[in-house]
């Protein structure tokens, strides 16, 4: 009899483990199906405020062609690049998310520009995956985690964590300083869909006041790769740069103990463009990975607020 239930529970430990790794390898490909050639609608709109009196902001409509490249991918890291094509000349690199499984740690957005760096438990994260998202300096942007889920045939994944306020706003409002962001991404036939419940949180020592809940949603739809032609040019003299700048920035976020902050705008320019500049100076002077990270680390320092 003891064989007999020693027997049922390593085969019932079997089972789950090869569906463990089943439901592992289905959540990689959902990831890695995000990457790839798109036209990107961007629609977001006020909808609903606790205050009668609250001004709502106009609806924020725009649109872009976008190149979303697999930069590194693991058996539980998977890392996405995006990059906008103006033109047939003209490319920026934009945003980047990296998908971490079952990660303890985690940079929760505070306030300001700052974040603070914790430690999840093994049960907070088991089987769920990270999206880490960067500005296009590849500094921290916000971070949250959430399950993939696989039913009928439908790949979703949602989370809720705070940000800096969104780009579209950024220069433009000083009335809140804290975006709650409910995120859902779901796979579609045609793309991915990037729905967002998003509230606009004013935080001070006296707790939080949600000034306006906001309806978005960024809708990314296959293209014609023929249209990034430029881009991918422009991306393969830049990308060893670029995977310097991100070494540079791991390695200080690993020695901060806590808090981490950065401040925009330093020696009258701004971060992006400093960091910019240098990428196009160390490719015309065609410098080795050591001397990126020597000069990316000099550049990044005046940003940090200690």
């Amino acid at each position: 009899m003891r064989v007999l239930k020693l027997v049922l529970v390593l085969a019932i430990s079997v089972v789950a483990g090869a569906q463990a790794q089943d439901k592992l390898e289905q959540d990689r490909q959902a990831i890695k199906s995000l990457a790839g050639f798109y036209k990107v609608n961007f629609n977001y709109a006020e909808v609903t405020s606790p205050n009668p009196d609250y001004q709502f902001s106009k609806p924020y409509k725009s649109h872009g062609n976008e190149w979303a490249e697999i930069i590194v991918d693991e058996p539980k890291r998977i890392v996405i690049q995006h990059m906008l094509a103006i033109n047939d000349s003209t490319v920026i690199k934009h945003w980047r998310q990296d998908w971490t499984y079952e990660d303890p740690e985690i940079m929760l957005y505070t306030q300001d520009n700052a974040w603070k760096k914790i430690t999840l438990t093994p049960a907070d994260v088991k089987g769920k995956w990270t999206q880490k998202v960067y500005q296009v300096d590849d500094s921290p942007r916000y971070q949250g985690y959430g399950t993939w889920s696989h039913v009928g045939g439908h790949d979703a994944w949602q989370s809720e964590t705070d940000s800096p306020l969104p780009r579209r706003e950024s220069t433009t409002r000083n009335d809140y300083n804290v975006l709650n962001r409910g995120t859902r991404i779901t796979i579609t036939k045609e793309g991915w869909m990037f729905e967002q419940d998003n509230k606009k949180v004013l935080r001070t020592a006296k707790g939080d006041k949600v000034l306006a809940v906001e309806k978005g949603y960024e809708e990314f739809t296959k293209v014609d790769p023929k249209k990034f032609d430029y881009a991918r040019k422009w991306w393969d003299s830049q990308k060893t740069y670029w995977a310097d700048v991100r070494e540079v920035w791991a390695d200080l976020a690993q020695t901060t103990r806590s808090d981490f902050k950065v401040q925009t705008k330093a020696n009258g320019k701004l971060l992006y463009e400093t960091l910019f500049t240098l990428g196009d100076e160390s490719i015309k002077e065609h410098w080795s990975a050591t001397q990126n990270k020597e000069k990316i680390k000099a550049a990044l320092l005046p940003y940090l607020v200690k």
